[in-house]
């Protein structure tokens, strides 16, 4: 993986992890397709049409997202995952911040029917990708529920309130901005000393592969 797919040179200091850590685990490798709305987050386009994020700006909104996570409290925090890689990484974050996971099917109507038995009030919807997670980002925005969106190039945004620009496919760029996310909300809690190791491994947001029946 060559230096000219990341944006720019930058110290491990500049960043919450090393740039070489984004870059093995693929955070800014995004697709062949690219929306209006994500165009000012992509760095340059690879000669096989790969659009290539800049994982500056990933860096930068991961900060924010905490911060906006931090100030609400972690029961009123939805956080959701339809895709299968991003299911793992939701499961460990909530685990460490306290806050409520959905993975898999998202019932409609969990966001917006008092009548249903699931039906719950949120301050703060966090998801994998507003494409995959469609449902509960519409019921969001319908209850104006503000939204922190892992959107990657192919990703339409308008009703997403925070952007964090990654590979939202990826099992080990998902695996590392929750990790970073959750060591961040974290540190902006006062719960971890910014210059304290995350007692969490970062293995521990992969999806590891499914057994397969004997």
């Amino acid at each position: 993986m060559s230096e000219g797919e990341f944006a720019g040179e930058l110290t491990g200091t500049e960043l919450l992890v090393e740039q070489d850590t984004y870059l093995a685990c693929g955070v800014h490798i995004g697709t062949r397709q690219k929306t209006g709305s994500m165009g000012s987050y992509i760095y340059r386009v690879r000669p096989d049409r790969i659009y290539i994020l800049d994982v500056r700006k990933t860096d930068a909104k991961i900060r924010v997202a905490a911060r906006m996570i931090a100030r609400e409290k972690p029961e009123r925090i939805l956080v959701v995952s339809a895709r299968q890689y991003g299911q793992q990484p939701v499961l460990k974050f909530c685990e460490v911040v306290g806050s409520k996971p959905m993975v898999g099917r998202f019932i409609p109507g969990t966001l917006t029917n008092p009548s249903y038995p699931g039906y719950s009030e949120f301050s703060l919807l966090l998801l994998t990708d507003p494409m995959a997670d469609s449902q509960p980002l519409a019921e969001a925005s319908k209850m104006g529920i503000p939204v922190i969106g892992l959107c990657d190039t192919d990703n339409e945004t308008a009703d997403v309130d925070l952007v964090i620009p990654t590979n939202n496919k990826g099992k080990k760029a998902l695996a590392l901005v929750y990790w970073l996310l959750a060591r961040q909300v974290l540190r902006e809690r006062g719960e971890l000393a910014a210059d304290a190791p995350f007692p969490v491994p970062l293995e521990d947001f992969e999806s590891k592969p499914r057994e397969v029946p004997q």
